[in-house]
Parts: C-alpha cells; structure tokens; sequence
C-alpha cells in the first residue's frame, strides 16, 4: 500500500516535469536551446490561476495557460530566430523577465505579493482519495502520453523527420526548398504550449497561483532533456526518476529522520550527479544554438 502511494505520488509530481521536458525536447530538436522553460513554466502557471479565475472555469485556466505560453515564446522567436541572439541569453532574460511580470500582474491584478485568491481546478474536490482523484484531471493524462506521442512523431512523421533534420543540418533542409525558420517556428510554439501546460496543472491542482511556484522544475525539466540523451522515452524516464526524489523527498521530511535543509537537497543532488555521469557522453543536436 505504501509502494502503491509512493508511486502514485511520483506520477502527480511527474506530470509538470514530462510536460516541460517534452517542450523542451521539442525546442532543442528544431535547434533553439530550451532554458527558458521555467518562464514558459511559470507564464503558464500564471495564466491559468488568471483565466480560472475570470472565467470561472479550470477550461478557460487551460486557455489562458495557452496564452500565457504563446506571449513568451513570441519574445523567445523574436529574439532568436529574427535577431539571432545568443540564445543562452534570451533563456535567462526570459526566466528573470517572468519572474518579474508575474509578480507586477499579481499585484496588479489581485492586490496580492504573494499569491492569487482560490482558483477552480480540475477534480479532486470533495473527493476522499486526492491522489486517485488526480487522474482526473486532463492534465495529468496529457503529461502522460506527451513524451510517447512526440517520440512517434519524431521517428514516424515527415514532419518529425524534418524537425530532427534541421536540429542536425538546417542547411540541407532550406536546399530541399523547407522554410527553416517557419519550421523552427512551429516547433517553438509546440514547445512553448507543452511546457505553459506544465504550470497550468500546478496552478490548478493547488488552485492558485504562488509567486515563483515552479521553483526550479524548469531547469530540473531542462536537465532531464541532457540526461535523457534528447530521446523522448529516455527523457521521460529521467523525470519519472527525478519525481521520484522529489517524492522521497518529501517522505522523509513527513518522517524526520534527517534534517529538512539536507533532505531539500536530494532533487537537485541527483540532478547533479546524474549530469555529471552523463553530460559528457551525450551528444547534443548539431545545430542547437546556432540560428545564424
């Protein structure tokens, strides 16, 4: 019964990850390096505590994620793809940009420096299994299935096809008459979307927004993309793993065996070690980061 929760728990912790790392699966495979996906992360996050609230409705929470997503990843297309900027810094510019405009609209909107007031989400209310009562809410199952589904599209669809070959040879595809730019467009968007919904279910399933709420998963997501060698059912494994920790974590803390600011440290430890087993020996997409 205990395995049973603890797994049950990794699979809800693990959903914002696999959302966030196939975006960013997505985004290194077309070429443009995915560490703003703790912005897209929390945009999204943000946008969905805002249309749940105004509209009432966990749906119109998912819109707004949506849009949340789409904002910033039009700053991220901009700025690398029609002024080829060092992609390393737009990442970051993005993360600290957000942090900063969500906080701003927070108070803006809800008078509130904090977090936003109860927002509706999917399932779980009234219900007397939380855990159980997670599977069913969409999110969940989109999380799922995203990194299985964009490995079938990767290995069994032109469209893939092209996406893996401009991340390799863009200057082969643009001579096959491929609008390379266009292409990498739509891979943004598509990543963009992926990870906005991985902040829409943290908002929802706490049903509200918390200031800087996705609290490194961004990077965490990002660093399962390395670990995972950019293949999506390697990729998915590694945020299963990871959520694990995370879920050990915080059994440990329930249990008070070991002081809590060690016990904090375990994701983010095997993060590290994990790296710096593998990073060495993964070989990244040949044309990522470079947009020229």
């Amino acid at each position: 019964m205990m395995l049973l929760a603890f797994l049950l728990q990794t699979i809800r912790i693990a959903i914002p990850y696999l959302l966030a790392a196939a975006g960013g699966v997505m985004s290194e495979r077309v070429g443009v390096i995915a560490l703003g996906l703790e912005g897209l992360m929390l945009a999204g996050a943000f946008g969905a505590a805002l249309g749940s609230y105004y509209g009432g409705s966990a749906w119109t929470g998912l819109l707004g994620a949506l849009v949340g997503g789409a904002v910033v990843t039009s700053i991220i297309a901009i700025a690398t793809l029609r002024f080829k900027a060092n992609q390393v810094v737009v990442g970051v510019a993005i993360n600290l940009l957000v942090v900063a405009a969500t906080r701003f609209f927070l108070r803006l909107t809800f008078d509130s420096a904090s977090n936003s007031p109860r927002v509706a989400g999917f399932g779980g209310e009234g219900a007397g299994n939380a855990m159980l009562a997670s599977f069913s809410n969409p999110i969940v199952w989109i999380g799922l299935i995203a990194l299985p589904a964009l490995g079938w599209v990767l290995y069994n669809t032109p469209f893939g096809l092209r996406v893996r070959a401009v991340g390799e040879k863009p200057e082969a595809v643009a001579t096959l008459g491929v609008a390379v730019t266009a292409l990498r467009l739509k891979g943004l968007f598509i990543a963009g979307s992926l990870a906005s919904l991985g902040g829409a279910y943290l908002a929802l399933d706490q049903h509200q927004f918390s200031d800087s709420m996705t609290a490194g998963r961004g990077f965490i997501a990002l660093a399962a993309v390395i670990f995972g060698r950019w293949e999506p059912v390697r990729v998915a494994v590694a945020c299963l793993l990871f959520a694990g920790a995370e879920t050990l974590q915080i059994q440990l803390q329930g249990a008070q065996l070991v002081p809590s600011q060690f016990v904090e440290m375990i994701p983010y430890l095997l993060t590290i070690v994990a790296l710096a087993g593998v990073v060495g020996r993964s070989v990244a997409p040949a044309a990522l980061g470079k947009t020229e």
